[in-house]
């Protein structure tokens, strides 16, 4: 077996708490907050947390590279703001840096958003539209470039995202656009959450929508920069570009996607993350989603 699925845990009380609560429900992978995503600032790690963390992890089994640490959902990296790109910078390297004491290799977070309102006009606006995103796209590359250089072997895993609001990262081009203006190729990766993926209007519901969705994304960004996975069916129908997930099997994706990935080889050995909305049945997703492998 080489598939780790797991769930975004609770870190309260200190980040080696949601090594205890991924054990509770059977994960072999997790996902967690190594600081309050909802604020800018945050204690520095001190020595009894990391000592108590490394323990913890031990005694689980569970290894580092199964481990997707997400950052704050404040943080916004293609931020046209100076001053509020910078505190953005800081934070991330800061989030990097929390990774990095704690023995992960790897961080995810939301590309960032280019918070231009379109009018209605210019909605239809293809070229300004475009020209507004790779702007936004640019900012975003520089600032992972930026940030990567002041750190040292935490890659940055870029997740995309539904397209709601103006967020991008919703097509396969925006991830690989940002990837070919990284300079350490072998520091950024991508984690690709199913509810938005479907909501940004990729279809993964049936054997033949499945393949060829993934055969662009294979095509577009590379399947070698496949880090992550977050697995949660959608409550928003196809290509809405709202982010609303939903207990597997509950939603519109279905359970067949589930089982596609569950067997794909493209998913061996990387943390496959449930942000379901239920996390009372966490557990029995858990072991859904090993019952469909073959």
């Amino acid at each position: 077996m080489n598939k780790f699925v797991g769930a975004h845990t609770s870190a309260s009380g200190g980040v080696f708490n949601a090594v205890k609560n991924a054990e509770e429900i059977g994960a072999k992978a997790f996902a967690l907050f190594t600081k309050n995503q909802k604020r800018w600032d945050a204690k520095p790690l001190d020595t009894k947390t990391i000592d108590t963390w490394f323990e913890n992890l031990e005694k689980s089994g569970i290894l580092p590279k199964h481990i997707l640490p997400h950052d704050s959902y404040l943080i916004n990296l293609g931020n046209p703001d100076t001053e509020k790109l910078e505190k953005s910078r800081v934070a991330f390297i800061d989030e990097l840096q929390r990774c990095e004491i704690l023995g992960l290799d790897r961080l995810n977070f939301h590309p960032g958003s280019h918070l231009v309102k379109f009018k209605a006009a210019q909605k239809k606006d293809t070229e300004f539209v475009e020209k507004t995103e790779n702007e936004c796209l640019d900012l975003i590359a520089e600032s992972i470039n930026f940030a990567l250089d002041k750190t040292s072997n935490v890659k940055a895993v870029i997740e995309n995202t539904a397209g709601q609001g103006t967020n991008l990262g919703y097509k396969f081009e925006h991830l690989a656009y940002i990837i070919d203006k990284i300079e350490d190729k072998s520091r950024v990766g991508v984690c690709i959450d199913t509810c938005h993926m479907f909501t940004a209007g990729y279809d993964i519901r049936t054997r033949e929508t499945y393949d060829k969705t993934w055969e662009n994304f294979d095509a577009i960004v590379g399947s070698k920069y496949l880090m992550g996975m977050h697995i949660n069916d959608s409550k928003p129908p196809l290509g809405s570009r709202v982010d609303r997930h939903h207990s597997l099997g509950c939603g519109e994706i279905g359970l067949d996607a589930f089982r596609f990935i569950m067997n794909d080889s493209r998913m061996d050995d990387i943390p496959l993350v449930l942000e379901t909305i239920d996390e009372t049945i966490w557990k029995q997703e858990i072991e859904l989603l090993y019952s469909f492998i073959k």
